[in-house]
């Protein structure tokens, strides 16, 4: 069984940092694929970032890229460095991962997932 708690998420002004951690209990994760989802507000679940299993593929969602950066310690975590915030970056962030080696962007193709943390961006 796989536990992913997330952390970093909180309040920060437009135009700044935050780095989210992921860290995955019960199991290493050295051989999953780990992605980043978020969730605003009446909107669905989109994907944000994804690592696979060596870290040496790394995926985007255009909205992100050149600013998030995804990375990971192969042991138990991931990471998402979040630059240039913008307000429209406001949600619940979530971790995920899953046994698959094949790197997809669809949240069904991830097996756990954290229970998320906030991000607000204010404008």
């Amino acid at each position: 069984q796989v536990q992913l708690v997330e952390s970093g998420g909180r309040l920060v002004q437009a135009g700044g940092s935050l780095r989210l951690s992921c860290a995955a209990s019960g199991r290493t994760l050295s051989t999953y694929t780990m992605g980043w989802f978020r969730q605003a507000p009446g909107k669905e679940r989109e994907f944000v970032s994804a690592i696979s299993w060596n870290g040496g593929s790394t995926y985007y969602a255009d909205s992100v890229k050149g600013r998030f950066t995804i990375s990971r310690d192969n042991a138990k975590n991931t990471y998402l460095q979040m630059n240039s915030l913008k307000p429209e970056d406001t949600a619940v962030y979530y971790c995920a991962a899953d046994r698959s080696r094949v790197v997809v962007t669809t949240s069904k193709g991830y097996e756990y997932w954290g229970r998320g943390t906030q991000v607000t961006v204010s404008s």
